[in-house]
């Protein structure tokens, strides 16, 4: 087999099964450990998958602006936004921090519905003012640009002085095995702070952000209570259910 037709079918692999080991890529292409090697390093460098040890894991949603997200998988967020809104309580503290899906799911948010709502998103609580019985508390902080959120120690700071009852999690990555993940340390650690704040952790995800996973741990899959997904992946979602994870399916 050519490399570029065995490439292909690496990422054809991938993209069926998510994760791949060396040891079956090399037993199925029928070639040595050293090929391997070098296939899944090509494609590493040219960002088709990501590399880790004894092997590859498909890579999740491209690192774009939160402009550009919000024309990706509307369908699909809005169904899981409609899913979520059932998790909102009534005359609660909640938490919605930065994602196209959250925002959809602010849009969603019954006109009657009364609530204390936090936000670290300019875009989020435009929608929250249309409002009328909500209380909204914004999180300051510096301004990250692609990510439309606040970040740092102010953000930090803030988010000490509460006790939330419901936080509705913007999901990057999402893996059974080393939990949600982001491509940013500072993102990583406020949404880790935001987890340990919380009550109850709910994850709106399409099915594109399950199974891989970024460099920065937020937090682990069992500290998340609940994933709202339009995944039909079975296997994955069992281990997802392993880690005592609920999932509301859309």
């Amino acid at each position: 087999m050519l490399k570029r037709e065995r490439q292909k079918a690496i990422l054809e692999l991938l993209d069926k099964e998510r994760q791949v080991s060396s040891s079956e890529l090399i037993k199925k292409f029928k070639c040595s450990e050293d090929t391997i090697r070098r296939d899944l390093r090509e494609l590493d460098q040219q960002g088709l998958l990501k590399r880790i040890y004894n092997g590859a894991i498909r890579i999740g949603p491209p690192i774009t602006t939160f402009e550009q997200r919000l024309s990706v998988n509307v369908d699909a967020k809005k169904k899981i936004a409609q899913k979520t809104l059932q998790f909102l309580k009534e005359d609660s503290l909640i938490l919605i921090d930065g994602g196209t899906t959250n925002y959809y799911l602010a849009q969603e948010i019954p006109d009657n519905f009364s609530a204390t709502v936090i936000t670290n998103s300019p875009y989020i609580t435009i929608q929250l003012l249309k409002k009328k019985y909500l209380n909204i508390i914004t999180l300051g902080g510096i301004f990250a640009k692609r990510a439309a959120i606040s970040l740092g120690v102010e953000t930090v700071d803030a988010l000490s002085t509460f006790r939330i009852d419901t936080y509705i999690m913007g999901i990057h990555n999402f893996h059974p095995e080393v939990g949600v993940t982001m491509h940013s340390q500072q993102e990583a650690l406020i949404k880790s702070k935001m987890v340990k704040s919380a009550e109850e952790v709910i994850a709106p995800a399409t099915s594109d952000k399950l199974g891989v996973y970024s460099s920065f741990i937020c937090c682990k899959a069992t500290q998340v209570d609940q994933l709202v997904t339009d995944s039909k992946d079975i296997k994955l979602l069992k281990k997802f259910k392993k880690k005592n994870v609920s999932i509301e399916y859309v």
